[in-house]
């Protein structure tokens, strides 16, 4: 049990025999640093239904905690807070009961629980993945690991935008300029070769729009006159009619794009359970918009197109299907997403790990399903994340603008690899060993922070900053972690042993962060947020530091304690690993 499970019914007790009042909610907080306790109890919120001085009820709550049960030791009362001494041996049992567990905070998913779907990546297959890709993929693997780790069975996910005219630009390119380039012959991973093409594609549209304005046309009409991109569309046209050599030439470079993408997934270790595709989900939904027209859903324009109204609901008029009987993105995710429940019976919820800029969309989505009477529509959730932005000049970039994913992890390792040679710590080291440890540190390094930061909020990734062996980076935490490994590897005596011992104040101050991961992952959980396991692992870290340089531990004389604080040391740890494990981050050894 934890410790507000412990205190609440005493609480709740103690206000029922001394105010003659039942309350149901304790709101507690973690206790001040300049005053003692471990754990404050709000006082606050009871003067709504109990009449008095905030520092006298306080004072009698604290005194029947006292009486009655054996955790707290003592309290004291500053204004409306009642600040609770919990016992050493509360401290030690817990500690007690956790040591040995591999994965402490981590819970299982019932057999019968209801699975969440998340959905992550979805990139187009004309280009290689870049740096809003890699948040983007950070944040919805990292997530589906959280909400794995809380408790539920979770299923990862992407739709990849394998259609489209932008898709025949690449294509055409390919066939005008490539000279029948594959990856092979020209060295270049799938995604780059494609992306070649279509900024290829782009010059020449460019080209041809000027030419054309040259002759008096307006850049409007150049746009649409220019020979190009008539053949862009018309392969769009013979895509669609299923043109044999069309749909090869297709499939051809899809699959590079898709090799490449693998690779970078890979190296980004990240991971997927299923994939959809545009190509067959661009049709799902038209039979569902038939649904809801029969039951007065959506309604029909006397040109034939289909809307629904959302005034009502604080919205406006959304479209779900052309006059032309084609559908629009809408209709596509509404089809997509029941396709899902149908392809993975047990999931009950979805997140969607999407920009900002789709804000209104998934609005206008979640509401849709909710009216279609789908009752997994009240557990959608849209992951709606801010920008990335880099420092100018910090890093390559494709056109001066798109920051490719691989360069980046190429960079990152290259800086982690240049500030670890300027500490000079690697001593014994083989190349090969060296070379690990500086990829585990650049993308520890580059996933730390852009996790640790709220995905809400718009952001600013400075590789140089993020690679600092000292702050709230991740090579910091990872620093800490092969300094316990260090530490371990010298505690030449039994560790095993279970010993009791009057508690050092910077052992109990570890011991109560410790005591926060499972509520931490489970507030992470509830909250798609990353940021929360990120920015408690740095204060367990910290916590770590100051015990570290305050209390001796391999120097103590004690037995017992010199036992103890190893053990503490092996659990803070494991709990990093475990955190970085939900970060998708490694933990390195020796550094």
């Amino acid at each position: 049990m934890t410790l507000q499970q412990i205190l609440t019914p005493a609480i709740i007790e103690a206000v029922q025999k001394q105010f003659d009042i039942t309350i149901d909610k304790i709101e507690f907080q973690a206790t001040r640093k300049d005053f003692e306790g471990d754990i404050t109890m709000v006082i606050f919120p009871l003067l709504k239904v109990i009449k008095g001085n905030p520092v006298e009820i306080g004072t009698k709550i604290g005194t029947h905690l006292v009486e009655n049960l054996a955790e707290v030791e003592k309290f004291n009362v500053v204004a409306g807070f009642l600040n609770i001494v919990i016992s050493d041996a509360f401290y030690l049992t817990f500690f007690n009961g956790i040591k040995d567990n591999s994965s402490y905070g981590f819970v299982e998913a019932s057999s019968n629980s209801k699975a969440v779907m998340v959905e992550y990546s979805s990139p187009n297959t004309n280009k290689p993945l870049h740096l809003g890709h890699v948040r983007n993929n950070l944040l919805g693997y990292s997530v589906a690991e959280i909400i794995k780790a809380s408790g539920k069975k979770v299923y990862k996910t992407q739709i990849i935008n394998d259609r489209g005219i932008h898709i025949c630009k690449s294509m055409l390119a390919w066939q005008k300029y490539g000279n029948g380039q594959t990856p092979e012959t020209s060295g270049l991973k799938g995604d780059k070769l494609v992306g070649n093409f279509y900024v290829a594609f782009d010059k020449e549209y460019k080209v041809q729009i000027n030419e054309l304005m040259a002759q008096g046309k307006t850049e409007e009409e150049a746009k649409k006159q220019a020979p190009i991109i008539l053949e862009a569309q018309q392969m769009l046209l013979d895509w669609e009619a299923g043109k044999p050599e069309v749909i090869e030439l297709w499939k051809t470079m899809n699959q590079w794009v898709y090799d490449g993408f693998a690779q970078t997934y890979k190296s980004l270790g990240v991971d997927f359970d299923s994939y959809y595709y545009e190509s067959n989900t661009y049709l799902l939904g038209k039979e569902v918009v038939q649904f809801g027209l029969e039951k007065g859903i959506f309604e029909k324009d006397p040109d034939g197109s289909v809307w629904i109204d959302l005034t009502p609901d604080g919205l406006d008029r959304k479209i779900v299907l052309r006059s032309d009987g084609t559908a629009v993105y809408m209709t596509q995710d509404i089809g997509t997403a029941i396709q899902r429940v149908k392809d993975f019976p047990d999931v009950g919820g979805m997140v969607y790990t999407v920009g900002n800029e789709q804000d209104y969309h998934f609005k206008v989505l979640f509401l849709i399903l909710k009216k279609l009477g789908f009752d997994w529509a009240d557990s959608l959730y849209h992951l709606s994340y801010g920008m990335v932005e880099l420092p100018s000049g910090k890093m390559k970039s494709r056109e001066g603008t798109v920051v490719d994913a691989d360069d980046l992890m190429e960079e990152m390792t290259t800086t982690a690899k240049s500030i670890s040679e300027e500490l000079g710590k690697l001593a014994g080291y083989s190349e090969e060993e060296k070379a690990k440890l500086y990829r585990t540190i650049g993308l520890g390094a580059l996933k730390y922070y852009m996790l640790k930061v709220d995905p809400k909020k718009q952001m600013m990734f400075n590789p140089e900053e993020s690679v600092d062996f000292a702050g709230n980076t991740g090579p910091f935490i990872q620093y800490t972690y092969a300094r316990i490994q260090s530490i371990l590897r010298k505690a030449e005596f039994d560790t095993t042993l279970s010993v009791s011992i009057e508690l050092h104040p910077k052992e109990k101050e570890l011991l109560k962060q410790i005591e926060l991961f499972p509520e931490t992952i489970q507030d992470a959980a509830r909250n798609h947020s990353p940021a929360l396991i990120a920015n408690y692992t740095y204060e367990l870290v910290k916590e770590f530091n100051s015990f570290y340089q305050n209390v001796s531990i391999l120097g103590e004389e004690n037995q017992d304690k010199k036992v103890f604080r190893v053990q503490l040391s092996k659990k803070v740890a494991d709990i990093i690993k475990l955190a970085f494990q939900l970060l998708g981050i490694e933990v390195p050894e020796r550094m």
